[in-house]
């Protein structure tokens, strides 16, 4: 079953008529691969390379000359794998006479990847490729998506188990052979155990000094694997915001793991009939709201709010000089919370929305409303330059 993907398919396409790369970017298994190979059916001519296979890595053993003769669009998968390529491209892109494009797929993060940013500064158009969101899988499915996560395998497999089974493969290959690959040396039983206590710690705030201890390391340890975990796209880390109130406010950050499929196979949950009585479902569905919000919206400027007397706000986004909050409450029917309004006093917010797991949108307080999560997809429309 192919998902047509056509928001990230569009991008690609912007970042390629305004420079010449594009760089697609994601966790391994997400789709990239086929999102490319669609990408260059339709350009005749298109060059790819895949530098897990050993052939293209002896092509590219002297990328000038290879590179250098080609025209059109050259795909190269798994760029990670090969730093050295991006000096090659910054001369390439840079001869008048090129007639390429590059469309670069990487499995992690240009600051896992050294050279990455200063090389192409200027020359790459960058975009963000996850699992499955409710826009491509419908939002009847949305109960599934949460269960199973967002990585096309897991999302499409026959049952459940077959999903389950796919996950755990997944997080003991990721751990064994593509972490090392990119120059990281840690025991893989170390880093294992490490995801295993963010996965508890999943929606909370950021304690490196208790992370430390449980590990028996320091906590600049602790934040170095943090870091390869989102720069491998498995982790995210969720900045606070804070401004001069007169109030104590958090300033870590939160954590989440970034899928919920591999979340709850983390976790040890089997299914989705297990899920609801599981002490970190709400923790789940706050991670699963602040993913889809995210990419619905397609923003950087998130961020959580918490004061060190109680009041706090899963995410608040600016968009267009305005702010928007957003709580998750797994919940029937949520209502307002002492929380609720002191963040919209004190945070001046143009609108705080409740998402929720119901059917039916309502309105609470002039700027406080009731959002079902599968109508997430709608802030699209709402949220703009002029706001509400």
């Amino acid at each position: 079953m192919l998902v047509d993907r056509p928001t990230p398919t569009n991008r690609i396409r912007e970042a390629l008529a305004v420079h010449p790369c594009a760089a697609l970017t994601g966790p391994r298994q997400c789709g990239k691969t086929t999102l490319a190979r669609q990408i260059s059916a339709e350009s005749p001519g298109t060059t790819f390379f895949d530098l897990e296979a050993a052939v293209d890595r002896r092509r590219l053993a002297t990328p000038e000359q290879t590179l250098g003769r080609l025209s059109g669009l050259v795909v190269i998968d798994e760029v990670q794998r090969m730093p050295s390529l991006f000096e090659t491209l910054r001369v390439l892109v840079d001869r008048p006479d090129n007639d390429a494009r590059f469309l670069l797929l990487g499995s992690a993060s240009p600051q896992l990847v050294k050279g990455v940013s200063e090389s192409l500064a200027g020359r790459v158009g960058l975009v963000d490729l996850g699992g499955f969101s409710l826009s491509e899988t419908g939002t009847d499915a949305w109960r599934k998506l949460w269960d199973r996560g967002g990585f096309p395998r897991s999302f499409l497999a026959r049952g459940t188990q077959a999903s389950s089974l796919w996950r755990r493969d997944f997080v003991r290959t990721l751990l064994e052979r593509d972490i090392p690959q990119l120059g990281i040396t840690i025991p893989t039983e170390t880093l294992r155990r490490f995801w295993t206590m963010i996965a508890h710690y999943h929606g909370q705030t950021w304690n490196a000094a208790e992370l430390a201890r449980s590990l028996g390391s320091s906590e600049a340890t602790a934040r170095r694997y943090l870091d390869i975990l989102a720069g491998a796209f498995m982790v995210r880390v969720l900045p606070p915001w804070f401004e001069n109130l007169r109030k104590r406010q958090v300033k870590a950050p939160k954590v989440y793991v970034r899928d919920t499929g591999l979340l709850h196979s983390l976790l040890g949950i089997p299914g989705e009939n297990q899920l609801p009585g599981h002490p970190k479902v709400g923790a789940s569905f706050e991670g699963f709201v602040v993913e889809q919000l995210l990419g619905a919206l397609e923003t950087r400027d998130a961020y959580y709010w918490a004061t060190h007397a109680g009041a706090e706000l899963d995410l608040l986004v600016l968009e267009g000089g305005r702010r928007y909050g957003f709580e998750c409450k797994f919940a029937d029917a949520p209502g307002t919370t002492r929380s609720m309004r002191v963040a919209l006093k004190d945070l001046k917010l143009d609108h705080l929305w409740i998402v929720y797991p119901g059917d039916e949108g309502y309105v609470l307080d002039d700027r406080i409303s009731a959002l079902p999560v599968a109508e997430i997809g709608t802030l699209v429309e709402r949220i703009g330059p002029k706001g509400w």
